[in-house]
């Protein structure tokens, strides 16, 4: 059966509001964005996400906030390799609240509950892992129905203070660390899976 792979930016706090862009996410007045994820890009963190990706092609399956920013930004990107690669790749947008077609080529609502619909795409998709990307509310939805399986966490070496937490409750059990990396700008990589 396919995996479900969670794919994190994280503070040492375990902050993941807004790693992108200054106005990215300002909810609860959240005022720390400003790109603090990009501050420590290096070429290290470049290649092993770059492994990651050739190594897990499948579908992204994004909650509705993450899927308009990044369909508000990705098919603007004229010639970004990134871009195309996302533009190709399927995405399934789990939402209580969406409906009808989505601007961004190769979209699909999965529509009702996400964990109830996820499993059954998993189901219908079993060759084929599911990655999430941020999509915070739909990741604690899923991992507090036990419904992850890997994650792979970019690990900041930045306290915020406050923001909106990966784990906030969220009971996990047991993880089984299978992968670290340490960039040169000092963000831990590290995958684990379950137990």
């Amino acid at each position: 059966m396919s995996k479900i792979i969670a794919v994190e930016h994280l503070t040492l706090d375990s902050v993941m509001q807004a790693p992108g862009r200054t106005d990215e996410d300002t909810r609860d007045g959240f005022a720390h964005g400003g790109g603090w994820a990009h501050r420590h890009d290096d070429p290290v963190q470049a290649e092993v996400m770059g492994r990651h990706m050739a190594a897990n092609r499948g579908a992204l399956l994004l909650g509705r906030r993450t899927y308009e920013d990044f369909a508000g930004y990705w098919p603007r990107q004229v010639g970004n390799p990134m871009a195309d690669a996302l533009d190709k790749t399927e995405k399934f947008v789990a939402s209580r609240t969406g409906s009808g077609p989505l601007a961004w080529q190769n979209s699909t609502w999965l529509g009702g509950d996400a964990v109830t619909a996820v499993p059954e795409l998993r189901r219908r998709e079993p060759d084929r892992n599911l990655v999430v990307l941020g999509s915070g509310d739909l990741l604690r939805s899923l991992m507090r129905h036990d419904l992850v399986d890997e994650y792979l966490l970019l690990i900041h070496p930045l306290l915020l203070g406050s923001g909106r937490r990966l784990f906030d409750g969220v009971a996990l059990g047991g993880l089984r660390m299978t992968d670290t990396v340490t960039t040169g700008t000092g963000v831990v990589i590290t995958t684990y899976r379950r137990g």
